[in-house]
This record gives C-alpha cells, sequence and structure tokens, in this order.
C-alpha cells in the first residue's frame, strides 16, 4: 500500500522511455527499439546516396541507426533470441544499404564482405555495458518478482 491506496501489479510499463516487464526480459524493449530504427533508415534512405563513400555511408548508418536500436541497450540482459534478433537487424542495416533483397539469395558473409565488416553490434553492446546499479536495478527487480510470484 502506498498512500492509503493498494499497488496495481502490471506485466508492463513504461519508465523513461524505456519499455519494464514484470519478469525482467526486455524482448518487448528490443522488438520496439528495432522497429523505430526501421522507420528512422527507411525515412533516411534518400539522404544516403548510393555515391557516398562506403566508410561515410557506414558511420552515418551506425551514428543514426544503430544508436536509436542500441539506446538504453546498456541495461538489457540479453538471452540467445535477443541476441539473435539483434544480429538480425544488424544484417538488415547492411543489405539495406547496399540494396541488396532477401530475393537475390545472398549469403550474410557475402554482405559482410562487401562492407567490409564484421558482426559487431553485439560486441559493441557488451563493451559499452555500464557497471552502474541500472543493471543492478533489473536484476534484482526481475528476482523480486519471481519471489512475489512464487510466495
Amino acid at each position: 500500500m502506498m498512500d492509503q491506496k493498494p499497488l496495481e501489479n502490471v506485466e508492463s510499463f513504461k519508465y523513461l522511455g524505456s519499455i519494464l516487464t514484470n519478469d525482467g526480459r526486455c524482448i518487448c524493449e528490443i522488438k520496439c527499439r528495432i522497429a523505430v530504427a526501421k522507420t528512422a533508415f527507411n525515412k533516411k534512405r534518400t539522404l544516403i546516396p548510393s555515391t557516398l563513400d562506403l566508410e561515410l555511408t557506414k558511420k552515418l548508418v551506425k551514428c543514426y541507426i544503430w544508436s536509436m536500436a542500441l539506446y538504453g541497450a546498456e541495461t538489457w540482459m540479453l538471452w540467445a533470441v535477443d541476441q539473435k534478433q539483434l544480429g538480425s537487424f544488424e544484417m538488415w542495416c547492411w543489405r539495406r544499404m547496399e540494396k541488396i533483397s532477401w530475393t537475390d539469395h545472398v549469403r550474410n558473409e557475402e554482405v559482410l564482405l562487401r562492407v567490409k565488416e564484421k558482426r559487431n553490434m553485439l560486441h559493441e553492446i557488451s563493451n559499452g555495458r555500464l557497471t552502474t546499479g541500472l543493471v543492478t536495478f533489473c536484476i534484482e527487480t526481475a528476482f523480486y518478482n519471481r519471489l512475489l510470484k512464487e510466495g
């Protein structure tokens, strides 16, 4: 009870721009971030002409698109399915940047060779991971929610 009012249990809520769930997973947040980034990429596609240098184009994509997708990533607890989604999004960016359709049947390794990149979105997340109390907060919240459900 808080101020003589009973507290309501909810499945998820938005706090400071991030979606928090009662199980501590971030799948909803990741899906939302990827959708926002894809929309931004499609809007900015006309601003990135094919005449630009490859290195400059990659920097623009990482600066404008990846930053939207990875906002708040330092607080995410990534499971295998989350990592797969982020890896797929990374390849989606490179394919769109090179205008490679999925019907062209070009393997991911070939796309990475064309853009002269390695898969590194997950690496950037792990290197940029904050060691502040936010990660602890997420873990403790998930732990206490499980205790409340069991108790």
